[in-house]
């Protein structure tokens, strides 16, 4: 889990052997890849001898942290629905990985999301994770708390699923205030993705403020409030102006 990876990564030097190919954090991070989390390589982890592997319910498949019990491997599963949540796990996760104390990133960032003020007024929003097909936010995600908590109430949010797929029709058809379109898990950039929903504002965002739970929540709440505020525009700095476009 690239969240995790970083915040181990940063906190206990030297305590990570191994992590995903998709842990992009830090950017000097210099460990044995294992694959991905839905296709880890179990028995090239099994070699490596850990003394603890750190997975989460829902990136993470249980045969796989079967497997490595199995092999006498203890493995700490997370679970992340919120921001609290996000917090609480932070902290068991560094604890179990042998931080000695609690470090100075997570207090700040405790501190940015307790301080963060009631947002003027609310904002209703579609937020796609991919396309073809197009999958978006639904019930209970970090995602989606994050941005209710910033203002910004996804209009999925009761939708039995956590990542419903739901056709491009509908989604328009929602008539959002806004889309929201991070750059992961699908890159969408200002050529792929806001053409899709003419007229309506979109703001393209970092992800991994958006998706990540690690140190990068330190300065989430700011660098994602100010994109969020500024409906209408590209929101990467490339030039302003209506989502225009269509598909079928």
């Amino acid at each position: 889990m690239p969240s995790l990876t970083e915040a181990v990564a940063v906190s206990v030097p030297g305590a990570l052997v191994g992590a995903t190919d998709w842990c992009s954090h830090p950017a000097d991070l210099d460990v044995v890849r294992i694959g991905g989390t839905k296709n880890p390589g179990v028995d090239r982890i099994v070699r490596l001898a850990p003394d603890l592997v750190v997975a989460n319910e829902e990136e993470n498949r249980e045969p796989d942290l079967t497997a490595l019990r199995e092999a006498g491997i203890e493995v700490l599963v997370t679970e992340v629905r919120d921001v609290p949540g996000a917090f609480r796990e932070l902290a068991r996760v560094l604890d179990a990985c042998g931080a000695g104390t609690r470090p100075r990133w997570l207090d700040e960032a405790e501190t940015a999301w307790a301080r963060l003020p009631a947002p003027d007024r609310r904002t209703t929003a579609v937020v796609p994770v991919w396309r073809r097909p197009w999958m978006v936010l639904g019930r209970d995600t970090f995602a989606g708390d994050v941005l209710a908590r910033l203002g910004v109430d996804n209009v999925y949010a009761r939708h039995e699923d956590r990542y419903p797929r739901i056709p491009l029709p509908e989604l328009r058809a929602a008539a959002p205030d806004l889309v929201v379109l991070p750059d992961e898990p699908y890159r969408f950039t200002t050529d792929d993705g806001p053409e899709a929903f003419e007229g309506t504002p979109c703001a393209l965002v970092d992800g991994r403020r958006l998706t990540w739970y690690g140190p990068s929540l330190a300065q989430a709440p700011r660098l994602l409030g100010e994109a969020l505020r500024a409906p209408g525009r590209w929101l990467l700095g490339l030039r302003e102006g209506p989502c225009r476009g269509d598909e079928q």
